[in-house]
C-alpha cells in the first residue's frame, strides 16, 4: 500500500504483485476539511489509514519521504501526517518503507526529474489501467507502491544471483 502524505488530501494506492505483474487493488484519497483543527485532521488520517489497513491487509505500507520546500509550516504539518500514518502501520504490525520523490520518479520513469504527467502515464501503463488515476494524490500513491514493489523484486533477484 502506497501513501502520499498530506494534510487535506492523502492519496492511497494498493497493488498486488503476481509474479512479474503488478495489479491494482484500489486507490483513492482521504480528505480532511480546512475547518478542522490540526489534531482533528490527524485523528481522521489515523482512523482512515487504520480502516484501509484492515480492509486491504497490506504486507508493507510505503510512504513518501518528506520533501522540504520553502514553506516550513506545510512541511511540519505533512510531517505530522506522516507520523500518524506510520503509527497506524506500526500499531497494525505492518512493515514500513520510505522513498524520496526522486527515487519514486527514477523507479517509475527512469528519470528522477520526470514531470507529473509522465509519472501518471507510466502508472497507468504499468498497472494496465484504462485511465490515469485521479486525483493526482492517488496516482502518486500508486507510483510509490510500484516503486517499492520493483525495488523489492530487484533485491530478491540480487539474492538469487
Amino acid at each position: 500500500m502506497g501513501i502520499d502524505p498530506g494534510t487535506t488530501r492523502i492519496g492511497f494506492g494498493v497493488i498486488e504483485q503476481k509474479g512479474s505483474k503488478l495489479v491494482n487493488q484500489g486507490y483513492g484519497c482521504i480528505r480532511t476539511e480546512d475547518c478542522e483543527l490540526a489534531h482533528q485532521k490527524l485523528d481522521r488520517i489515523y482512523s482512515e489509514v487504520m480502516l484501509l489497513i484492515n480492509r486491504y491487509r497490506p504486507q508493507t505500507l510505503v510512504v513518501e519521504s518528506l520533501f522540504f520546500n520553502s514553506n516550513a509550516k506545510t512541511a511540519f504539518s505533512v510531517g505530522e501526517a506522516r507520523g500518524v500514518i506510520m503509527l497506524a502501520a506500526a500499531h497494525s504490525g505492518v512493515e514500513i518503507a520510505e522513498y524520496t520523490p526522486l527515487e519514486v520518479k527514477q523507479a517509475i520513469t527512469g528519470n528522477g526529474r520526470a514531470e507529473k504527467n509522465q509519472m501518471q502515464q507510466m502508472v497507468k501503463m504499468l498497472l494496465c489501467l484504462s485511465e490515469v488515476p485521479q486525483p493526482d494524490d492517488a496516482a502518486d500513491a500508486l507510483a510509490i507502491a510500484v516503486c517499492h514493489a520493483n525495488s523489492r523484486r530487484l533485491r530478491e533477484l540480487a539474492k538469487v544471483k
